[in-house]
């Protein structure tokens, strides 16, 4: 760091869950002044985990769909720290619809919370790394980022556009000292895909056998609970490997932070791209009762 004195100032989102939380219980054993924040409703989660505020640990509350709050939670880290050396953009939320059940309000929903926020948060955040030059921002994609499943294309969406953004982050922010790196998740033994929210067109579609995506949703959803209930990586690894991207002194752009996500991340590399989709297409569950009339 150019500043050699300095104890680096974590500001880490959606740290109340999930992999935040695993995070989270690395980081207060870490070196680090903390900014955990989550949703004001979420907030007790923390003492129920064992983390509570001190000198160099710092609870916020945290809305990153809301300017007002993202300015403020900034403020304080200037005031208090002098800003923040390390960005972690880790909220995030999953609808489930196909593309026909979505609505304009449900893409910015799904775009404010996955997208939006965490650029802004960048935009607040980067004056004070440049003067410093010295700066990590992390970014949690997943591998929804460098593929795209059925049924999850607003997800996708979100998170192929802070792919794409972070891609020109890395080139714009390189000459100032700061490091900016993807991390890309895949499928975890969570119980965090129950939180999957539907628009208000997929939810009774998904439970009606009329509707032609019924089958669609009945077979995704299936389908991706099971690969999370039998997955092998933990948010614990998860978070052990994020911590690891944090510490690299040349981080890389892309990290793939599971075994599927490098799976996946060699597929697209080694077949050739109508090939790639059409297996993916053959593997889907249950496709040949997609599309069936039901009259």
């Amino acid at each position: 760091m150019a500043e050699t004195n300095r104890k680096p100032v974590v500001l880490l989102t959606g740290a109340s869950a999930g992999i935040g939380l695993a995070l989270a219980k690395l980081l207060v054993r870490e070196p680090y002044r903390l900014m955990l924040t989550a949703r004001s409703t979420s907030l007790h989660r923390f003492a129920e985990a064992g983390i509570h505020e001190s000198e160099c640990l710092r609870l916020c509350p945290l809305d990153v769909t809301s300017e007002a709050d993202r300015l403020r939670v900034i403020e304080e880290a200037n005031r208090v720290w002098d800003g923040v050396d390390i960005l972690i953009n880790n909220a995030g939320i999953a609808y489930r619809a196909v593309c026909e059940h979505v609505t304009d309000p449900d893409r910015l929903e799904q775009l404010n919370v996955n997208y939006r926020g965490p650029m802004d948060l960048i935009r607040l955040v980067l004056p004070r790394m440049r003067a410093r030059r010295f700066g990590r921002i992390l970014n949690i994609s997943s591998v929804g980022g460098m593929m795209a499943m059925p049924t999850m294309a607003l997800y996708s969406a979100s998170k192929f556009a802070l792919e794409g953004a972070t891609e020109a982050l890395w080139y714009e922010v390189r000459p100032f000292g700061i490091h900016v790196t993807l991390v890309q998740p895949g499928f975890i033994r969570s119980e965090s895909f129950r939180n999957t929210r539907y628009t208000q067109l997929s939810g009774p579609a998904s439970t009606h056998v009329e509707n032609p995506y019924e089958a669609h949703y009945r077979h995704m959803s299936g389908f991706i609970a099971r690969f999370m209930e039998r997955a092998k990586s933990t948010p614990e690894d998860v978070a052990h490997h994020i911590l690891r991207m944090m510490q690299l002194s040349r981080p890389p752009l892309r990290s793939a932070a599971t075994f599927d996500a490098h799976l996946f991340a060699w597929l697209r590399r080694l077949l050739p791209r109508r090939l790639y989709h059409e297996v993916l297409y053959r593997s889907l569950p249950g496709v040949r009762e997609w599309g069936r009339s039901r009259d």
